[in-house]
């Protein structure tokens, strides 16, 4: 009973109706069909079809309607052009005019230039101008995510009169959950939410109930310190000022959701050494583009591994056992770097690890590291005396493993901090280049200790 219940819950559309309708030319039924269906539903509808039927779809419903549907598709970024390349430039323009400014850019963006040019240059006048001012402002800004749809009100004007301008605007706005007011030369003086608007008094004025404590964003402030900013003041929207305090724009939560997005994946690529993988490559040779420049790099710092062990050849040549314990050295204390610095990218990202608490950071990471060095050099000592019978090589290889791990938590901790310091992403500091660190500093740790003790081991 609940998997038939779940089975069709999963179905949120009939997709067959409504290619039926398309194919059939049933317009008015498609028409009726199509657009009670949640926007989610539409887009997902019209992302899957074949570009035959989709341009069905653009004598059938307006650019208007057609706005609605371009706002929830998730595309990847390089289909874009694709599908708006399939439409009539007239139409594509008007589509894009009709969606919120920031929707409309995050699309023109993914367009060439050409492209971009020829589609303003035949759109209104008013919304090609909105579209210009928002694509002027760099890439992952306040600025480039904001939009220019919101409701400002006069502090000094009434709430009868503040609820007219409310009526006017609201149909265009992108949320009026908050009613932002502004002074006469549009500074940002406060905010009222919209019950507070709704059960004030008609001859109240606006700035005996305003909130003048206003929480704002720069318009050049970078957009994962804005997504910083609504998550831990439980925004739904923040205003984007500029150095005069002159109000912009608004940046809603949806955007924000995307940024957080967007951020993750982007953190996990470098985290993971691939440099895109906000797409799934279904071309092999597009993903080998993306991963061998890292993998190239990492190869280059493996040879030096494997020259420090060229180096040491003559201590593995008399002592051959230790070669077995090289992996499980390096690859202990590269799986302890990592998770260092998982923790400190991660303190980085939410704001956890604050500029006074760094040291303190740091400072823990190397305790742990001393005890889990200390764990695990008891347990590798055990294992090799038991398995090899061998007390002086597990002796080393404890001692190696502590050292390696101790080493390997403050690098995993310290470089992604010393990175933020320089105002470079900490992801960058990923996971294969603290592995590939730590190879090298075990091998130098372990095999180092050996060769002094050489004479011991034999």
């Amino acid at each position: 009973m609940i998997d038939e219940k779940i089975e069709k819950d999963e179905v949120q559309y009939d997709e067959e109706l409504l290619l039926s309708l398309l194919q059939n030319e049933n317009t008015d039924e498609f028409r009726s069909q199509f657009l009670e269906l949640h926007q989610y539903d539409q887009a997902q509808f019209y992302e899957k079809v074949g570009p035959d039927i989709r341009q069905v779809i653009y004598h059938y419903l307006s650019p208007k309607e057609m706005a609605d549907v371009f706002e929830s598709l998730q595309l990847d970024d390089e289909d874009y052009q694709s599908f708006i390349d399939e439409m009539e430039s007239s139409y594509a323009a008007q589509m894009i005019a009709e969606m919120y400014t920031d929707d409309a850019v995050d699309v023109l963006n993914e367009l060439d230039k050409d492209k971009i040019s020829h589609l303003l240059k035949i759109m209104n006048q008013k919304s090609a101008d909105d579209i210009r001012e928002l694509l002027y402002y760099e890439e992952d800004t306040a600025g480039s995510i904001m939009t220019t749809e919101y409701v400002a009100i006069p502090k000094n004007s009434t709430v009868r009169s503040a609820m007219t301008i409310m009526r006017n605007a609201a149909p265009d706005a992108e949320t009026i959950y908050y009613i932002f007011v502004v002074d006469d030369e549009n500074h940002l003086a406060g905010v009222i939410s919209l019950r507070d608007l709704i059960i004030a008094t008609e001859d109240t004025l606006i700035h005996d109930i305003m909130n003048d404590r206003v929480v704002s964003v720069n318009v050049t402030d970078d957009q994962e310190a804005v997504a910083q900013i609504m998550k831990d003041y439980n925004f739904l929207a923040v205003p984007v000022i500029n150095s005069k305090e002159e109000m912009l724009g608004i940046i809603t939560v949806d955007d924000i959701i995307d940024v957080i997005d967007e951020e993750a994946s982007e953190d996990y690529s470098r985290l993971a050494g691939v440099s895109d993988m906000d797409t799934f490559d279904k071309n092999p040779f597009s993903a080998a583009k993306k991963r061998l420049p890292w993998l190239v790099v990492l190869l280059l710092l493996g040879m030096l591994t494997a020259n420090l062990i060229d180096v040491f050849a003559v201590t593995l040549e008399k002592v051959v056992l230790l070669a077995a314990f090289i992996p499980l050295i390096g690859g202990t204390s590269g799986n302890s770097g990592t998770q260092a610095l998982a923790v400190a990218v991660r303190g980085i990202a939410t704001g956890d690890v604050a500029e006074q608490s760094k040291l303190k950071l740091v400072i823990r990471e190397a305790l742990t590291g001393i005890i889990m060095g200390v764990i695990c050099g008891i347990v590798a000592f055990a294992i090799v005396y038991f398995w090899k019978g061998e007390p002086i090589i597990g002796l080393l290889v404890a001692v190696a493993i502590a050292c390696s791990i101790l080493v390997a938590t403050i690098a995993g901790s310290f470089i992604p901090l010393l990175m933020h310091r320089l105002k470079i992403d900490p992801a960058v500091a990923s996971g294969p280049f603290i592995t590939t660190l730590n190879d090298i500093t075990s091998i130098v740790i372990y095999l180092g200790i050996a060769t002094l003790f050489i004479e011991k081991l034999m």
